[in-house]
């Protein structure tokens, strides 16, 4: 029944019809690539805010990709007995370009809900290592104040994020600080500056890392004193625009300090 009840449609419809269905479904599955590219792409290139690419192209790159889907599914139903094999593998292929297009704006909206609007992470809410040589780099860019903004984030921290917390190594703090600076090469970050420990005084990294889509640049610094016989290391990471980082810097401080401990065991 179903299948004699497609025919019937297809032939209201007509074949004409029919065979530019799978086009049209990978026409709106071209857009949506072309909207959901466009938003970095343009931000990179500065000819839009990036708020452009989250508010705008991106949701229009998630409804182009559901109708894509919408429309392949008909042609798929409609013309699985009439089209030609060539149709129905287009709109095979509309359907996964529309899904896989559309998935991506989705994913970023649920991530809205499960992370703070926060985008400085430190493991020292009392006393947060203070960046220095980053400073010029991010005023050009006129980026966010880097002055940290006490309870008004650490306590969105502290319910997010509890196990971030300073590292203690059983590590003179000059051979702390170079682990340190080791790790972060590995992690692949660009660094700005390092100062080793001194004296009484602390041992300082400054390293910043662009995110793979946008090309966000988020700075990093890392804080290295002595501890009683070994040392102690306090990170923090910061985000040079936009107000949520979807969890981004608190990802890469757990990355990072997971790292650096696991070279203390090698």
């Amino acid at each position: 029944m179903t299948s004699t009840t497609a025919t019937q449609g297809a032939t209201r419809l007509g074949p004409r019809l029919i065979r530019q269905l799978p086009l049209l479904a990978l026409l709106l599955a071209i857009a949506a690539v072309v909207l959901l590219g466009s938003g970095p792409l343009g931000w990179r290139a500065g000819w839009w805010h990036f708020r452009i690419g989250f508010f705008y192209l991106m949701p229009g790159a998630f409804y182009c990709g559901l109708a894509a889907i919408a429309v392949a599914i008909l042609a798929l139903v409609i013309g699985w007995r009439v089209s030609r094999k060539r149709h129905i593998a287009i709109a095979m292929l509309a359907f996964i370009i529309g899904a896989v297009i559309a998935y991506v704006p989705w994913h970023y909206s649920q991530m809205r809900g499960i992370y703070p609007s926060i985008h400085d992470i430190t493991t020292d809410w009392d006393n947060p290592p203070e960046f220095k040589a980053i400073l010029p780099l991010r005023e050009a860019e006129e980026a966010n104040p880097v002055a940290y903004e006490g309870a008004k984030v650490s306590d969105q921290q502290r319910k997010a994020y509890p196990d971030i917390a300073p590292l203690a190594l059983e590590l003179a703090p000059t051979e702390a600080f170079t682990r340190a600076l080791d790790t972060a090469r590995q992690m692949g970050w660009t660094i700005v500056a390092s100062e080793p420990p001194a004296d009484s005084a602390a041992g300082r990294i400054e390293a910043s890392q662009k995110s793979r889509w946008f090309r966000f640049t988020d700075d990093v610094v890392i804080r290295i004193a002595a501890a009683g016989s070994g040392s102690r290391v306090d990170l923090r990471s910061v985000s040079r625009v936009g107000r949520g980082d979807f969890g981004v810097n608190a990802a890469r401080v757990r990355a990072y300090l997971a790292a650096l401990r696991a070279s203390q065991i090698r």
